[in-house]
């Protein structure tokens, strides 16, 4: 009877821990975003990175650093459990896995393009383009989600939807990247800073 009713507490609870929010609340919040979204000119970041493959017991961590330039550089820097980066800059991507180094041209690349820019947006949170997405807002104890669900059927097939959750003052706080398969890539930033001068040694390659 007791393992019954701490179901029943559990369920509940799970159900009212997401909840939709209102057509004026969501318009407060992309707002909001957006306001910080314009005025961000450089990010630096901690984060920690979840990748969940269903035909393994536990999700891959790896963590490191995510710094951003306006208006389209964003390095993401792994440090552990390995050393691996990753540069978008000048519509080329700059890989380097452990001094070994190359690069691709992703200018001519629709998809890599597209890519890029999302990337870019959903660091920011400014994503709302309801001609490209299909937009869901929901607001937990403390923060808001939103779900971007593409349109665009070619980009689906590597993206089912990204989830990404904002703080009170409309900062992203988390990443969720679902893919068809239901396996995902999840984001979570620490530490994070807007508008500090970041060294250009950082975006270096």
């Amino acid at each position: 009877m007791h393992k019954l009713v701490y179901l029943l507490f559990f369920l509940v609870s799970a159900c009212h821990a997401q909840t939709q929010m209102t057509d004026n609340e969501a318009s407060a919040l992309k707002a909001k975003v957006k306001v910080l979204a314009t005025s961000t000119t450089t990010i630096s970041s901690d984060f920690v990175q979840y990748k969940h493959l269903g035909f393994l017991d536990n999700d891959i961590e790896t963590s490191g650093k995510l710094a951003f330039k306006t208006p389209d550089i964003v390095k993401w820097e792994y440090v552990k459990p390995f050393k691996y980066s990753v540069l978008f800059k000048n519509e080329k991507l700059f890989i380097n896995d452990e001094g070994n180094k190359s690069d691709i041209d992703i200018g001519s690349n629709k998809m890599f393009k597209q890519l890029n820019k999302l990337i870019i947006n959903s660091v920011k949170g400014d994503m709302f383009n309801e001609d490209e997405f299909n937009i869901y807002y929901y607001k937990t104890e403390n923060n808001s989600l939103v779900y971007f669900n593409p349109k665009d059927q070619k980009f689906v097939k590597y993206i089912k939807t990204f989830h990404i959750t904002f703080n009170e003052n409309g900062d992203v706080i988390e990443v969720k990247m679902i893919e068809p398969s239901e396996d995902y890539t999840r984001i979570v930033f620490t530490n994070k800073v807007l508008n500090q001068t970041i060294d250009e040694a950082v975006f270096s390659h």
